[in-house]
């Protein structure tokens, strides 16, 4: 199967000649690439948005969700190298945090490149290890567990035929996210852009600042009124931000381009 074909299953739409920067979005847990949907239209035409779609959900769903953060890592790693061409950015919310922080490690130490930044959303510096973990419990306390995120929507907690389609994802998921062990390697050379829910009781104010030792580069902190699920809920704020964010790094990169 050529790599092509793989990045198809990854990447819902094919990264394009004409973009000027890339970016890469991830996933919460037990979410899938729709959850970026509409997130292209918010940016100028030669950025390209390429949210991630991670094996057992939506149009993946007959495959095995990953449980091991290396492992994932290292197939990611091999499916978007190709398109790492042109400046790139990660964007990652919750569990997405961590995969996109340890993609731009590997990147940096197998090809010796970075993001034009990395930007963070609603999950803890990676060096915090998950306080709860939930992943571990038998079925009906891990079912009860998850309506403390409020993620999962409360027709599908009460189904047993969805929640029998929908387990091997969140168990997956969620073993991937709390297994997740950090370890020391030197900050990234590149900026960290956080985002925190006022309301977030996942990652805090005082955990997400925490990212800042992971950058040598630069790192802003910005409250988005909500809880864990503000990217939802509060889409709108936060879109405006990223988008003057990135306005700003295509404008860079152009500047780059006419020297």
């Amino acid at each position: 199967m050529s790599m092509d074909t793989i990045a198809k299953s990854w990447l819902l739409t094919q990264p394009q000649a004409k973009d000027s920067i890339r970016l890469f979005c991830f996933p919460y847990a037990g979410g899938g690439a729709s959850i970026y949907r509409g997130w292209a239209q918010a940016f100028p035409s030669d950025v390209g948005v390429y949210p991630v779609q991670l094996p057992g959900r939506e149009n993946r769903i007959a495959e095995r969700a990953y449980s091991d953060m290396r492992t994932l890592v290292e197939e990611l790693a091999k499916v978007i190298d190709p398109y790492l061409d042109r400046p790139f950015l990660f964007f990652g919310h919750s569990m997405g945090t961590r995969i996109a922080f340890e993609l731009a490690r590997t990147v940096r130490s197998k090809w010796g490149r970075l993001p034009l930044g990395l930007i963070v959303s609603g999950g803890r510096a990676p060096h915090f290890p998950e306080p709860k973990p939930i992943y571990h419990l038998p079925d009906d306390e891990f079912i009860a567990a998850l309506r403390r995120f409020s993620g999962t929507p409360e027709a599908i907690l009460q189904s047993k035929e969805l929640m029998e389609l929908f387990m091997p994802l969140l168990r997956g998921d969620f073993t991937l996210d709390e297994t997740y062990v950090y370890g020391e390697e030197p900050p990234l050379d590149c900026p960290i852009a956080a985002y925190c829910g006022t309301e977030d009781q996942e990652a805090t104010q005082e955990e997400m600042e925490a990212w800042a030792s992971h950058t040598s580069a630069g790192f802003t902190l910005e409250m988005v009124n909500g809880g864990h699920f503000f990217l939802t809920t509060n889409k709108e704020v936060l879109l405006q931000s990223v988008t003057k964010m990135i306005g700003q790094y295509r404008s860079a990169v152009a500047g780059k381009g006419e020297r």
